[in-house]
C-alpha cells in the first residue's frame, strides 16, 4: 500500500491538513443568509468559481461507501502539490470508507454541501464506491453542485462510478471519457463517447475507470489545476516521494 500521512484514531481516518477544518454554521435569519460570507453552493451558482483566489482549492465530493483509495491517494497528491482540499458530503460529521465490499476507515468531513461558501473552490473531485453508488447522483443538491462546476468550465475529476453523477447533471453530452465499465451504456445513451482507457481528458474533465488507474488520474488532475502540459508530469510529487 502506498504511504500516506494519515493516522487512525477510534476507527476514524484523519489527514495532515495545512489549516483547520472548515465548518460554517447555517444562517439564522434572512439577513444573515443574504450576507456574501454565507453564500452556499445551492443558492449562488454564479459565484462558485470566481477565479480570484491564487491558491487552488479543491472540493472532493463523496458519501458513505466511497472507495478509500480513491480518496486518500488524490487527497495526498493534491496537498503535496500545494492545493488546499476539503472533503465535502451531503451532511457534516463523518462517512464510512470501503475497500470493495469491506468496511475500512471513517473519514471526518470538512464541510457539508449546504454550508460551504460557493466561491471557495476551483475544482471538483467525484468518486462513488461500489458499496453505495446511488446516493450522490440521486440527490438534487449534489446534482446542482456538479452542474455549477460544469457550467463554470472548471476542472472536474471523476473516477470509477463518479461519472454517474455527471450523467444526472447533464454534464457528459459530447464528451470523450471513461468510467467503471458498467457505466458505458448509460454514458453512451446520453451522448458521451466512452473509451476503454485508464485516463481521459476532454476539455477540463478528467475521468478514469478504477483505483488501479489512480497514478495517471492524479497526474492529469494536477495538469488541469496547473494549466501545464505533459512536461510538468516529471515534476509532480507522488505520495511515495
Amino acid at each position: 500500500m502506498r504511504s500516506r500521512s494519515a493516522t487512525l484514531r477510534d476507527d476514524r481516518l484523519t489527514f495532515s491538513h495545512p489549516r483547520r477544518n472548515l465548518f460554517h454554521a447555517l444562517p439564522v435569519n434572512k439577513q444573515e443568509a443574504d450576507c456574501p460570507g454565507n453564500r452556499s453552493f445551492a443558492n449562488h451558482p454564479s459565484k462558485l468559481m470566481s477565479g480570484e483566489s491564487k491558491i487552488q482549492r479543491v472540493a472532493i465530493l463523496l458519501t458513505d461507501g466511497f472507495e478509500e483509495s480513491e480518496l486518500t491517494e488524490p487527497l495526498e497528491m493534491l496537498r503535496r502539490n500545494g492545493a488546499e482540499v476539503d472533503i465535502i458530503s451531503l451532511r457534516s460529521g463523518e462517512i464510512q470508507g470501503m475497500q470493495r465490499k469491506e468496511k475500512r476507515n471513517k473519514v471526518n468531513l470538512d464541510i457539508a454541501l449546504d454550508q460551504g461558501k460557493a466561491d471557495n473552490y476551483t475544482a471538483l473531485g467525484l468518486s462513488e464506491g461500489l458499496a453505495n453508488p446511488d446516493v450522490l447522483h440521486n440527490h438534487p443538491l449534489s446534482i446542482r453542485v456538479v452542474r455549477q462546476f460544469a457550467g463554470a468550465k472548471e476542472p472536474i475529476a471523476a473516477i470509477c462510478h463518479g461519472p454517474w453523477t455527471l450523467i444526472h447533471a447533464d454534464a457528459v453530452r459530447g464528451r470523450r471519457m471513461t468510467s467503471w465499465p458498467l457505466l458505458k451504456t448509460d454514458l453512451r445513451s446520453v451522448g458521451a463517447e466512452w473509451v476503454n482507457e485508464e485516463v481521459v481528458v476532454d476539455q477540463r474533465l478528467v475521468t478514469s475507470q478504477e483505483a488501479d488507474d489512480l497514478p495517471a488520474f492524479c497526474a492529469r488532475m494536477l495538469e488541469q489545476l496547473s494549466g501545464a502540459g505533459d512536461s510538468r508530469l516529471a515534476e509532480i510529487r507522488h505520495p511515495t516521494q
